[in-house]
């Protein structure tokens, strides 16, 4: 009788028995929601098109991932918003220096628009499901509904791609109905809404931002792209 010899499965790689990035997260546990690279791509992206036509740029001041001090009272109580957009205030501080954060007993000036980038640890926090508890701050719904009165606060989900719209309407919040994935946002000439390219290198459902009339607010390299295009057709004419 021949034996055949004992099967044995190969070892296991590290990449199957050891924890993924799912698994380890670019979060300290005591501070969710800190930036992965997504926190880093889109809101860059959002800056980069939110050219308010009815504002002078030097009036305008875009926040990315900063504290945001709201009470005079309690003046360690912040909250730090993916993206947040102010107009009606210099664009630097007392109009000669950066920002190291937006404090709203100098400025005087709440947000105008507030974007939330969902995260597993925040989402019950964007969404206004969490319970203030007593003695501690306030919830980031509270302080942008009750305190701030941000007028346009929007919540996108970069693994649904859901996109929530909330417009402030006498003390509250309601939830606004998006026309063509976008909102129109009159005061700044403005909509935001989704857009399906490719960003960074990075082909996936983005936020952006684009005119009242629907039309993409171009990025430099594309402004250059066009610009190429342009003049190539001229000399094309031209022969």
């Amino acid at each position: 009788m021949v034996r055949l010899p004992a099967q044995t499965d190969p070892p296991l790689s590290p990449r199957q028995t050891l924890p993924t990035m799912y698994d380890l997260p670019s979060e300290h546990l005591e501070e969710p929601g800190l930036p992965d690279e997504f926190h880093s791509l889109q809101p860059h992206l959002l800056r980069q098109t939110f050219q308010p036509v009815n504002w002078n740029p030097e009036e305008i001041f875009v926040g990315v991932d900063i504290n945001l001090y709201y009470d005079l009272h309690h003046p360690n109580w912040y909250k730090r918003p993916d993206w947040f957009a102010v107009v009606g205030v210099s664009r630097l501080y007392e109009g000669h220096d950066l920002r190291l954060s937006y404090v709203l007993w100098q400025e005087l000036v709440s947000p105008f628009v507030v974007v939330e980038l969902l995260s597993p640890g925040t989402e019950d926090d964007d969404l206004g499901r969490t319970i203030r508890q007593a003695g501690k701050p306030p919830t980031k719904w509270q302080v942008y509904e009750q305190i701030l009165r941000v007028p346009y606060y929007f919540i996108f989900s970069r693994y649904t791609n859901e996109l929530q719209a909330f417009r402030w309407v006498a003390g509250a919040y309601e939830s606004a109905e998006l026309t063509n994935g976008r909102l129109l946002i009159p005061p700044l000439g403005l909509s935001l809404g989704l857009w399906q390219g490719c960003y960074q290198g990075i082909e996936r459902l983005w936020l952006r931002w684009f005119t009242s009339q629907g039309d993409l607010i171009p990025l430099p390299e594309e402004d250059a792209i066009a610009a190429n295009q342009r003049a190539t057709l001229a000399e094309e004419r031209a022969e």
